[in-house]
């Protein structure tokens, strides 16, 4: 796993992590608003990344890595950490870990671990490796169609096709498999007082088993509805919109 750094001379650190079908640079638009005032660490995460040849691995393999890193170089004290999607479920499970001093997290559309039969959950990773596979074959325009996401230009659909022709059959299993699957501490314990679940208002039905399981294991959680926004959608398109709720969590 790469990390990338902005805004090293700055006393507070934010962690952000990116979701799945893309690569690190999700936050290119975010990195100039935040650099100046933050420590912006920013992982490239396995199978993500296109200065490496590797596979993605899991979220408990990547949560361990990502906290070892932290704590090494001396930056296991997080103002904020935030994920998408697959970065949510490493924020969940960084959180239930407890390694790391984390004052403030956001888990957008954070996926969290189906509490459904093991052969259900067999058939639900089937159809999402399938579906996506499908898009690495055929073009990313296919995958319009299949997930809640904001229009797409050329440019987006071009950088999705960059990521899928990129990433592996065995990145995309395990990706989907160890995000709807992975395991949790048997009690889990958070010290971090302030949790928002940040939910895009075209995603709400998608995400109503999510927000379940996040309100039994971190009741502290604050769930917040983000307007005119799809899955994914705030950092690509309203990068100004995520900077300023991640202020207005740590500045509470």
């Amino acid at each position: 796993m790469t990390i990338h750094e902005y805004g090293k001379e700055n006393e507070k650190v934010i962690v952000l992590i990116h979701p799945s079908i893309v690569m690190w640079d999700y936050f290119q638009d975010v990195i100039p608003l935040m650099e100046k005032e933050y420590h912006l660490i920013i992982p490239a995460l396995p199978g993500y990344n296109p200065q490496r040849k590797d596979d993605f691995t899991s979220v408990e393999e990547i949560t361990k890595e990502l906290e070892k890193w932290l704590i090494v170089n001396d930056l296991g004290d997080i103002t904020c950490i935030y994920g998408c999607s697959m970065g949510g479920s490493i924020v969940t499970r960084m959180l239930a870990n407890n390694k790391v001093n984390i004052e403030n997290a956001v888990i957008d559309g954070g996926i969290t671990p189906y509490q459904l039969p093991w052969i259900i959950t067999r058939v639900i990773a089937i159809k999402d490796f399938i579906t996506i596979y499908i898009g690495k074959i055929g073009g990313a325009k296919l995958l319009e169609k299949a997930f809640s996401l904001d229009e797409l230009s050329k440019e987006d659909i071009d950088y999705a096709a960059k990521v899928l022709k990129m990433i592996s059959a065995k990145t995309i299993w395990r990706t989907f498999d160890s995000c709807n699957n992975y395991s949790m501490p048997a009690h889990p314990y958070t010290s971090c007082k302030k949790i928002e679940y940040w939910i895009a208002d075209k995603e709400v039905k998608d995400r109503k088993l999510d927000i379940a399981y996040t309100k039994k294991i971190f009741p502290q959680t604050r769930f917040r509805i983000i307007k005119n926004v799809g899955h994914g959608g705030l950092a690509p398109y309203q990068p100004n919109k995520l900077v300023r709720g991640i202020k207005k969590l740590i500045n509470k």
